[in-house]
C-alpha cells in the first residue's frame, strides 16, 4: 500500500534520498525544503514534486495549528502502468533542482478534499480506492501543469556529472558512498577513482573533514550550539561529532576559541 505520511514533529531538520518522485501538498503548516543548492517553502495550499534520486531536508514551521501535508509517492512501476494505460502526451520542458513547483488549480483543491473520505487513521488511502486516486490526481496534474510529463516518465539512470560540484554542494547529507556514487552516474569503483583524482583524498575522509570545518565556522564564528548542527552537517550521533571534532581541532566543539 502507498503511504500518505503525515509528520507531526516540528522544527526537526531531517536529511531524505529520495528514491521515487513525491508530490506534496499542504493542507495546514509550512515546511521548507534544501536541496544543497535551493531552499523551498511551502505553506497551506501549496504544492510541488520533489524529484526522484534526490538528495533534499526539510524543517517544519512553529504553527499553531500543526503540520499537515499530504504525500503521493509516484514509484517507476505505477507510472510505467499509468502510461502503458492512458499514454499521455510527454512535453519535454527541462526542468531543474529537487523541487518542481506545481501551480494550484481549483481541480487540485477539490482533489484534496475529495480523498478525506478514503483515508484511514494512519493517514493511508483506503487501498480499494488507492490505484484510482493516483490515477485521478496524475491525470489532474498532467492536464494543469503538462511539463512534469518530461519528468515523471523518464526512467533513465542518473547520469554521469560533474563530481567535485555535486559534492561540495552535498557533503553534509549523511548517506553511504554507493549512494553518492549512482546519484553522480557512477559504479562505486569509478566514484572512488574519480573522487581520489579530483580531491586527492578518499571520499570518507574528505567528507569528515568537510563536515568538521563547517561545524568549526557555525560555533566559533556564527556561535551555534553543537547539539544543534551535528545532525544537519551528516554526523549520526553527537557523541561521534564531538570525538572527531576533539580529534581534529584539539578541543571539545563546546570550547568555542577565541
Amino acid at each position: 500500500m502507498r503511504a500518505i505520511a503525515k509528520e507531526t514533529q516540528a522544527n526537526i531538520l531531517r536529511e531524505q534520498f529520495i528514491p521515487d518522485h513525491v508530490f506534496v501538498y499542504i493542507r495546514q503548516g509550512g515546511v521548507s525544503f534544501f536541496d544543497g543548492r535551493n531552499t523551498r517553502v511551502l505553506s497551506a495550499g501549496d504544492s510541488c514534486i520533489v524529484r526522484k534520486n534526490s538528495l533534499a531536508k526539510f524543517a517544519v514551521a512553529d504553527s499553531a495549528e500543526g503540520f499537515d501535508p499530504v504525500l503521493f509517492c509516484f514509484d517507476e512501476p505505477f507510472l510505467r502502468s499509468f502510461q502503458t494505460k492512458y499514454k499521455p502526451v510527454v512535453t519535454r520542458a527541462k526542468t531543474e533542482g529537487a523541487f518542481v513547483a506545481i501551480e494550484g488549480s481549483e481541480l487540485l483543491q477539490n482533489f484534496m478534499a475529495s480523498i478525506k473520505p478514503y483515508q484511514t487513521e494512519v493517514m493511508q488511502l483506503d487501498e480499494a480506492f488507492e490505484d484510482l486516486k493516483y490515477e485521478e490526481l496524475l491525470i489532474i496534474l498532467l492536464k494543469t501543469n503538462p511539463y512534469i510529463g518530461g519528468l515523471l516518465f523518464d526512467f533513465a539512470p542518473p547520469e554521469k556529472i560533474n563530481l567535485e560540484a555535486f559534492m561540495n554542494r552535498h557533503f553534509n547529507f549523511n548517506v553511504s558512498m554507493s549512494r553518492f556514487a549512482y546519484l553522480t552516474g557512477r559504479s562505486l569503483s569509478a566514484f572512488k577513482r574519480d573522487f581520489q583524482e579530483i580531491f586527492n583524498d578518499s571520499p570518507g575522509r574528505w567528507l569528515t573533514r568537510k563536515r568538521l570545518q563547517e561545524a568549526y565556522f557555525n560555533i566559533n564564528t556564527e556561535g551555534k550550539n553543537p547539539s544543534n548542527i551535528y545532525l544537519q552537517l551528516g554526523f549520526e550521533s553527537l557523541s561521534h561529532f564531538s570525538v572527531a571534532f576533539k580529534k581534529m581541532f584539539g578541543h571539545a566543539p563546546t570550547a568555542k576559541q577565541q
